[in-house]
């Protein structure tokens, strides 16, 4: 009885052992792999302020105390998420060669705009240009592409469009997942 326990045991250890490998190997075969140094971000921003100004006579709203630092993030598979300086995100307008900027090619993006007494904040699609900062406020041209623009509005976000491949700037944010300068460079 003391070799079939035994046998017994070293069945159960092999059992486990098999399982352990098992699962090992399912959870190498689902791991993410690292993503290949050709692959560029496409990233998103996000721009906060406490209040908005509009001004429909010449087209533009003002982040009236804007948050000093842009959030920006992209989504898989590279998956970049940090923030930027002001200047450095004026700079990314205009930072690509040729037609791919944003400049050139301006973002859509989406107000969400919090409004006492509003059970929801209102939502505006716009596509914005020419952005200016006026001291602690950041002032954009726009063009209404869906939903409507408050007269007043209290604290805002701004979520720009992504800026990579097929959009925005062409072959990624030159800060962020691609190129060698900035914050995010994965390596």
């Amino acid at each position: 009885m003391n070799g079939t326990a035994e046998l017994s045991r070293w069945t159960r250890h092999c059992r486990a052992a098999l399982v352990l490998a098992a699962v090992l190997l399912s959870l190498a075969a689902c791991a993410k792999k690292p993503a290949p140094s050709s692959e560029k971000a496409q990233l998103m921003f996000v721009q906060t302020a406490e209040d908005l100004k509009i001004d429909p006579a010449q087209s533009t709203f003002r982040l009236v105390k804007v948050n000093p630092q842009t959030l920006y993030f992209s989504d898989r598979p590279l998956r970049i998420a940090g923030h930027i300086t002001m200047p450095a995100y004026l700079k990314e307008w205009t930072a690509a060669a040729g037609p791919e900027n944003f400049t050139s090619d301006p973002p859509n993006a989406t107000l969400s705009i919090y409004t006492a007494g509003q059970p929801d904040n209102t939502l505006a699609v716009v596509k914005i240009s020419n952005p200016i900062t006026d001291g602690n406020d950041l002032v954009y041209s726009y063009k209404l592409i869906e939903g409507k623009i408050p007269d007043a509005g209290g604290a805002t976000a701004l979520f720009i469009d992504w800026i990579g491949p097929g959009g925005g700037a062409g072959a990624g944010f030159h800060g962020a997942g691609a190129g060698a300068r900035g914050v995010g460079v994965r390596r």
